[in-house]
């Protein structure tokens, strides 16, 4: 088995050439953005820098991996990923792959170009990669597992892989608490909470939590500046298909022509729709969020800041729960 040093040398290397432009990698983006439509050549580069200035530097790696006891004995892990955004799985990956324990990934089929050739790189530089990194069609036999999924995947995980040791993940998504007096600045970095991957991510905003009487035409104004979005035809499609319903269905909404803004208590929402809900006591809603398992991220003055959502650190673990100790506690 590679020593922790050599794995980490392995990862930085990783990220510098996730960094690059290199031919082959280029390519591979490319080709990524066009199995997928949801994959825009802007979205990808977001998740890759943050995963390459992030994750992938060794002092990073370094101060992360300082606070876990690696096991002696490796297990056989196997990994769901989901799809939803570029590259989402590639956390679970650095966590398995660093913890030293031998990796089976079910890849998802909206995502598999971009990790997998990332991996393969890794072989080429490193063939013992290899015995520890496999890609799989189906993971029987594995010792322990983490499957990231919906509501209604995780029954099937829970099945399937209950017996053993898991993570298993559930919907989620993320929620802003604003208090009617941010700055136009403030506002301008929420919009990339609610837009960037178009809003497919569990820490995407698909909720604003403001007081009574608030005044949306201002934000509604600032979000304009992702409107080349409507162009897109997939968010175009969802658009029109959710102003017709609600329309139908006489939902009162606000719309500047990109969103739609709907009352509505329950913190997910579709594609090009956000909803919206009015508090009294800030501190009594904080405490409320701060309790709620389907809440990944709150964004707002004291939690997490208006447009970092989708620019975790290594320690921000999907669903709060600590992939690292996990695979690190498996005997």
């Amino acid at each position: 088995m590679m020593s922790v040093e050599k794995r980490l040398e392995l990862l930085e290397r990783l990220g510098k050439y996730m960094l690059s432009d290199e031919a082959p990698w280029m390519e591979t983006k490319d080709n990524a953005s066009r199995q997928n439509a949801w994959f825009t050549k802007e979205h990808i580069d977001i998740a890759v820098e943050n995963i390459g200035q992030a994750y992938l530097r060794k002092e990073h790696l370094q101060e992360w991996i300082a606070a876990y006891k690696f096991p002696s004995q490796p297990k056989k892990v196997g990994i769901v990923m989901a799809g939803n955004i570029p590259l989402v799985g590639f956390h679970d990956f650095l966590c398995g792959f660093v913890s030293g324990h031998e990796l089976h990934l079910k890849l998802s089929s909206k995502d598999e170009r971009l990790l997998g050739h990332l991996i393969r790189k890794m072989i080429e530089w490193e063939p013992q990669v290899a015995t520890q990194v496999h890609i799989a069609e189906n993971l029987k036999h594995c010792e322990a597992y983490i499957a990231t999924g919906s509501n209604n995947t995780a029954r099937y995980f829970e099945q399937y892989f209950g017996k053993y040791p898991n993570i298993i993940r559930k919907n989620r998504t993320s929620v802003a608490l604003l208090e009617g007096d941010e700055t136009e600045d403030e506002l301008t970095e929420l919009a990339k909470d609610v837009f960037t991957y178009y809003g497919l991510g569990c820490r995407n905003v698909t909720q604003l939590c403001v007081p009574h009487g608030y005044d949306f035409s201002k934000l509604l104004e600032v979000l304009k500046v992702y409107d080349e979005y409507i162009l897109h035809h997939k968010y175009k499609n969802n658009y029109d298909y959710h102003f017709a319903i609600y329309l139908l269905n006489k939902v009162p909404f606000l719309t500047n022509e990109l969103v739609m803004l709907v009352e509505n208590e329950l913190p997910f929402s579709a594609v090009s729709v956000l909803h919206y809900r009015y508090y009294t006591d800030v501190k009594t809603l904080a405490r409320e969020l701060e309790t709620r398992n389907d809440i990944q991220t709150i964004v707002g003055r004291g939690f997490t800041p208006f447009g970092a959502a989708q620019k975790p650190s290594l320690n921000d673990y999907a669903d709060g729960v600590d992939t690292m100790d996990f695979l690190c506690s498996l005997k």
